[in-house]
């Protein structure tokens, strides 16, 4: 897996930044890298000559949340803030969601699912009028957001572990935890896309999935943190003129090892529902 790694390497080193935000940059541009490996032989032309602006560009939606007030709530779901069994009882359409629990309460908790239906859609029309310039600029923001939607913290009102003591928790496990341990990853994808029939179904299911994770996100830490101290648990380190609180290198590798193989499926997983949500929509535009 490591020879896999290396080919890699070349393309991601470009472009490596460390974030705090959504899988962490890295993981970002490593996943929609593995995505364009799966496409079929027709579509290969087109994204394999664009793999560079594909990877570079797919933390943009990150960078449009510091300009753009209506970004962030297209990144994630907090799906306790619609009531008990959320996760099964929410509608798939969105039309039906606004009716059922308002707008307002959807931008207030999130609806990364029904935007991933929105690109999807975008994404589709560009591949039928092909326009190659929208073609890159949905391709590449529908995976973000579809990889988004593979992060258990993503799902949940306690995103950051600040209702139970775990502040910090949401880049140790996105960021920290992936990029230290990127290199054992099995990052060996499905050979192909595969078509998708209902896309909303689809993204639905891994968000449900993503959600029934995070029980054992918030577990794993504390069972990690019995073997240390506050002194080695946590780093300060400065940001923006203020003392920021991390966890250290060497709990993020103690709670990772917890974590196996939980973070390394959810990236498979995202890369190949990428890939599959590519594919389809070039087949539906026809």
């Amino acid at each position: 897996m490591k020879r896999g790694l290396k080919r890699l390497f070349p393309v991601l080193l470009l472009f490596v930044l460390i974030a705090c935000s959504s899988w962490g940059f890295l993981m970002h541009r490593t996943l929609t890298q593995l995505s364009v490996y799966q496409l079929p032989k027709e579509m290969q032309p087109f994204f394999y000559q664009n793999m560079e602006a594909f990877v570079k560009h797919s933390v943009r939606p990150d960078e449009r949340r510091n300009k753009d007030s209506t970004e962030a709530p297209k990144h994630f779901i907090d799906l306790e803030g619609f009531g008990d069994d959320a996760a099964h009882q929410m509608p798939t359409d969105w039309k039906a969601a606004v009716a059922k629990y308002s707008e307002d309460s959807l931008l207030k908790y999130g609806f990364v699912p029904y935007w991933v239906v929105v690109m999807q859609e975008r994404l589709t029309n560009a591949f039928r009028l092909q326009k190659m310039d929208s073609i890159l600029f949905y391709a590449t923001d529908l995976a973000h957001y579809i990889q988004d939607a593979h992060v258990p913290l993503h799902t949940t009102i306690n995103y950051d572990g600040q209702l139970t003591n775990q502040k910090g928790l949401h880049s140790l496990w996105e960021s920290m935890v992936p990029e230290l341990t990127l290199e054992s990853f099995n990052l060996k994808a499905r050979k192909k896309a595969r078509y998708v029939k209902k896309p909303e179904e689809k993204i639905w299911a891994a968000v449900r999935g993503s959600f029934a994770l995070v029980p054992g996100v918030l577990e794993k830490e504390k069972e990690a943190s019995i073997a240390f101290t506050d002194s080695t648990k946590y780093r300060w380190q400065k940001r923006n003129g203020r003392d920021v609180r991390y966890y250290t290198k060497d709990f993020a590798l103690a709670y990772a090892k917890l974590l196996e193989p939980t973070v390394n499926q959810q990236a498979l997983e995202a890369a190949n529902l990428v890939a599959d949500f590519w594919y389809t929509a070039w087949v539906d535009a026809g």
